[in-house]
C-alpha cells in the first residue's frame, strides 16, 4: 500500500510542525491532532495511510489511543509509528503490544523515521 496521508497525532506544536515539514517535503499529505481523543474521534473521517501517535499527551496517552484504533475493524488495517521520548526497552514493547506496527524514539532521526515508512 502506497503510502500518502499521516496522521501526525502529538500535544506538541512544534513536533506537530516539524514531523509535518519533513514529511511534506519528501511527498506526504499531513493532517494532525493534538491528543489521542482527537485522533481516535477523527480517523475515521480522515482514513489516513499511517498514524505517527506520540505516548505522553494529556488526557488518552498515545499507547490507549493506538490500541482503540488498532482494535476497530474500521481503522485495524491502518499502521501506527509510536513516534515518543519514551526510550526504555518495556516502552516499546508495550508500544508493539498495543498494535503499533514501529517505534521510533525522539528526537526523530529524519532518515530513521522515512526509512520506516518506506519498509511498511
Amino acid at each position: 500500500m502506497a503510502i500518502k496521508k499521516i496522521l501526525i497525532v502529538d500535544d506538541s506544536p512544534t513536533e506537530r510542525h516539524f514531523l509535518g515539514e519533513l514529511l511534506t517535503k519528501n511527498g506526504f499529505t499531513i493532517v494532525t491532532a493534538e491528543s489521542g481523543e482527537d485522533a481516535v474521534a477523527r480517523v475515521k473521517e480522515l482514513m489516513p495511510d499511517l498514524i505517527l501517535m506520540d505516548v505522553v499527551m494529556p488526557g488518552m496517552n498515545g499507547f490507549q489511543a493506538t490500541r482503540t484504533i488498532t482494535r476497530d475493524a474500521e481503522t485495524s488495517h491502518i499502521p501506527v509509528i509510536m513516534c515518543t521520548s519514551k526510550n526504555q526497552e518495556t516502552d516499546k514493547v508495550w508500544g508493539k503490544r498495543q498494535g503499533a506496527a514501529e517505534y521510533v524514539v525522539k528526537p526523530v532521526d529524519p532518515q530513521e523515521l522515512l526509512g520506516k515508512i518506506a519498509a511498511l
